[in-house]
């Protein structure tokens, strides 16, 4: 029976709610009021709950109605505006995408591919959200932004997770600091705790190596935090200090180094002992599609992340199979 729910059972409900009245309800929907109450029914057989109290004098809603409210309204304005962002895009290629990207893919990718798009698509407008992993998939299941390429934080059932690369850790340094020398490889062993500049609580970074380093009370103990990679700058600049990187996130502090050039402030040296590497996801709402804009520029974005040359240290997923298939 369920099965046999569709929007005008949603639209007819949202409409009675709001007006407490299957009189202007239907006057609303353009509907005969017996049309409407028949529509309700329907619904209240199909979902074996009660959705109104009438009386003569008024309608009000159920505490089971109340709860379901929210919920129905923000299906009708996805499902709308998703419809007017395909309208728009076949009509004259307009639309908004809303986006969450971690800095370090923003700092190296995500650059390139709204500039490619924007030749294709100049109309299409962007949101770009930056906040911690955990805040961005609280945003994706709230249906705030379309999708997301960050690292998994929680791990939301109702979420999906695609891997789309691999990024080694290591740490980043003054260059005068004893961690930025040596010929040997650097190894979890020899870091110092008291040194050690951290991530805060709500980054999927903090998340990751508490679960994954193997180095019991390290991350508990006190020392500075930032909340984004861009501060590190202020903290590591006065030496004596060093953070721990994935090797995409350092290649904003530490560019590499183009033939001839001198050494810049700061080290990027990666850990083994055991070697770690991070997965940056894309990020979406299971069972719910993105919208036309969004799907158009995901694929600009997944085709900067294949073909732009990356960093030692960051494997991209997939990306010998593809050429694999282009080969063939």
């Amino acid at each position: 029976m369920k099965r046999n729910i569709t929007l005008r059972h949603f639209r007819c409900f949202v409409a009675v709610a709001n007006t407490g009245s299957f009189t202007l309800a239907a006057s609303q929907l353009f509907l005969t009021q017996s049309s409407l109450t028949a529509t309700i029914r329907q619904f209240e057989d199909a979902v074996g709950v009660k959705l109104f109290d009438r009386n003569t004098r008024r309608v009000a809603m159920t505490p089971e109605a109340a709860r379901f409210k929210a919920e129905a309204e923000r299906i009708l304005s996805q499902f709308d505006g998703a419809l007017s962002d395909l309208e728009s895009l076949s009509q004259g290629r307009q639309g908004h995408v809303r986006i969450a990207v971690v800095a370090s893919v923003t700092n190296y990718f995500l650059g390139d591919a709204i500039a490619a798009f924007r030749q294709a698509y100049p109309r299409i407008t962007f949101s770009l959200h930056d906040a911690g992993s955990a805040l961005v998939e609280k945003m994706i299941v709230n249906g705030d932004i379309d999708f997301a390429i960050s690292t998994p934080h929680h791990g939301y059932d109702e979420l999906v997770y695609t891997p789309l690369f691999a990024d080694r850790y290591g740490v980043i340094c003054d260059a005068q600091h004893a961690y930025a020398h040596g010929a040997r490889p650097l190894k979890w062993a020899d870091l110092d705790p008291a040194e050690y500049v951290g991530f805060t609580e709500d980054t999927g970074m903090l998340a990751h190596l508490r679960e994954h380093a193997g180095k019991a009370g390290f991350f508990e103990q006190q020392h500075d935090e930032v909340s984004r990679t861009s501060s590190l700058h202020a903290v590591l600049r006065g030496g004596g200090r060093y953070s721990i990187l994935p090797a995409l996130a350092a290649s904003s502090i530490v560019p590499p180094l183009a033939p001839g050039a001198a050494p810049g402030p700061f080290v990027f040296r990666e850990l083994g002992s055991p070697r770690l590497a991070r997965e940056v996801c894309l990020i979406t709402r299971r069972l719910r599609s993105l919208s036309a804009s969004s799907e158009l520029f995901l694929q600009y974005m997944r085709d900067v992340i294949r073909d732009k040359p990356v960093p030692a240290g960051v494997k991209v997923l997939g990306r010998r199979d593809r050429k694999a298939r282009r080969d063939a």
